[in-house]
């Protein structure tokens, strides 16, 4: 296997729950050129793939946009690079028909998917029957297995770049803060209401150990401005308008990271940070932190999510922070 290209074009966790099978594809070949197609919005996550030689992104906006013009210069464009490629495998982590197709154009002799409806198994050379629902890392571990594939021992590993990392530190020291004191980063929003816990509940937990002496961070992206003046009200450190990784590198320098079951939550797991992760249920196919799901706090059976208390949380933070060894007040 010369050229090895994997697929999967959103959203940022799930591009991130990739990364033990983008390792384990590694292990099996470890000369291969290994290419990464994936939404144009989630390319600098890439680069914490140390496994990916080469990323392509598809801008998916464009080629949806219904301008004539622009869907097919971002189409016609993708294609021949897809050709140009000259895959000998093609591993489809998605299996929506979009990636389906994607696959099959790359005219590679050998593509493997999962096939969510059988209209889609045409598109592959090795089409796998849906398993019972697990972990989505661990899902696409056992499509390898179930291709042919070895899996050792799992990684899941993302290197973040120094540049990032020094520009987080440039960051926390304008804003007055040592990357040598305990420190949580607090990331309250998801894509979902549903799935946020009350942002007064993340303020008052905050407020608790900002009184403790534990440096406080409230990430969060431009539609949440509004409350997060409220954090900057409270004296909380806010970021805006960072990249991605620079935000990355801010849960790098960080002693504990907590939030809702959101992407940026399971890049801090595959960085190696701990984190505290709300979510409403553990239930099998939950992306609980990989590896770690005693990190997840979810509300009794049946229950809100907003119906894990302040105190829960308390305890549940008072504990991370003990595990990674920081003496606080």
């Amino acid at each position: 296997m010369e050229n090895i290209l994997v697929i999967r074009l959103k959203s940022i966790g799930d591009v991130l729950l990739t990364l033990p099978a983008v390792q384990a594809v590694r292990e099996n070949f470890p000369a291969a050129k290994i290419s990464f197609l994936t939404s144009i919005e989630n390319v600098p996550l890439l680069r914490g793939f140390s496994e990916v030689n080469e990323t392509i992104a598809l801008d998916r906006p464009a080629l949806r946009s219904g301008h004539p013009a622009k869907t097919c210069r971002e189409f016609f464009g993708l294609l021949i690079r897809l050709r140009a490629g000259k895959f000998s495998l093609v591993v489809d982590l998605q299996g929506y028909g979009e990636t389906a197709w994607l696959a099959r154009i790359t005219g590679a002799p050998h593509r493997w998917g999962w096939i969510y409806r059988q209209s889609r198994s045409w598109a592959y050379t090795r089409p796998v029957e849906p398993l019972p629902k697990v972990h989505p890392a661990e899902t696409h571990l056992r499509l390898l297995q179930a291709c042919g594939l070895s899996v050792g021992s799992v990684r899941n590993e993302f290197i973040l770049p120094a540049a990032a990392v020094n520009d987080a530190r440039a960051w926390l020291a304008g804003h007055r803060l040592e990357a040598t004191k305990p420190t949580i980063y607090f990331q309250p929003f998801t894509s979902e209401a549903r799935k946020n816990w009350p942002f007064k509940n993340y303020l008052a937990l905050a407020g608790h150990w900002h009184a403790r002496g534990v440096q406080i961070i409230v990430g969060g992206g431009p539609a949440d401005q509004p409350l997060l003046d409220q954090a900057r009200n409270l004296g909380f450190a806010v970021p805006t308008g960072l990249s991605r990784l620079t935000d990355a590198g801010l849960m790098k320098l960080s002693t504990l990271v907590v939030g809702g079951d959101t992407g940026f939550l399971h890049l801090a797991v595959a960085m190696g940070k701990r984190v505290i992760m709300l979510m409403s249920s553990q239930n099998p196919g939950h992306a609980v932190p990989f590896q770690h799901p005693e990190w997840a706090v979810v509300p009794q059976s049946g229950s809100r999510l907003e119906e894990v208390t302040l105190e829960k949380m308390i305890a549940a933070t008072s504990a991370a922070l003990a595990a990674a060894t920081i003496e606080f007040k």
